[in-house]
């Protein structure tokens, strides 16, 4: 089957549908896995595989006495994937989380439940804890894990390190 024929057949179905467009005639059309064939593989076919193309706009459009709509191939709803298991927890209940691991003693979830400071911070809030005679284990290793980070970063050569920082 050439093209101008495959397009007057594609012409034939489109009006005995009471379709504007050739895309119209999708919704006439199944597909082996549920619902109706897509309009860009309906436009794939047309160029790759007319012959099957056209045997499906015979067989369920143009020898049907009336066409009948394809039922849409049922879609999981907007949002569907969302996770519904992950916790959403307010700042107070973090602040709390994180009073009990200090009460606990559990230092790895400190560290996960801290929030991330930058080192000019951490400098500032370590001297003023010095000043104020106050000891924040937490504060000191922030800190050094600030400058363990930095020395990594320098220790990178200038041609291997990312072009984000």
């Amino acid at each position: 089957m050439d093209n101008k024929q495959l397009e007057q057949l594609i012409q034939t179905a489109t009006k005995k549908v009471g379709g504007k467009k050739e895309n119209d005639i999708c919704h006439y059309l199944p597909i082996g896995t549920g619902g109706y064939i897509h309009h860009f593989t309906m436009r794939k076919m047309k160029t790759e595989n007319p012959q099957q193309l056209a045997d499906m706009i015979n067989k369920y459009i143009i020898n049907s006495s009336n066409p009948q709509e394809v039922t849409p191939k049922p879609r999981a709803a907007r949002g569907s994937r969302k996770r519904r298991d992950l916790f959403t927890f307010s700042k107070q209940d973090l602040e709390r989380m994180l009073n009990m691991a200090r009460i606990a003693g559990d230092k790895e979830m400190v560290r996960k439940l801290t929030p991330k400071k930058d080192l000019r911070t951490v400098k500032r809030e370590l001297i003023s804890s010095i000043r104020h005679g106050r000891i924040e284990p937490e504060l000191w290793n922030m800190y050094v894990e600030a400058m363990a980070a930095q020395a990594n970063l320098a220790t990178i050569p200038s041609n291997a390190a990312p072009a984000s920082i």
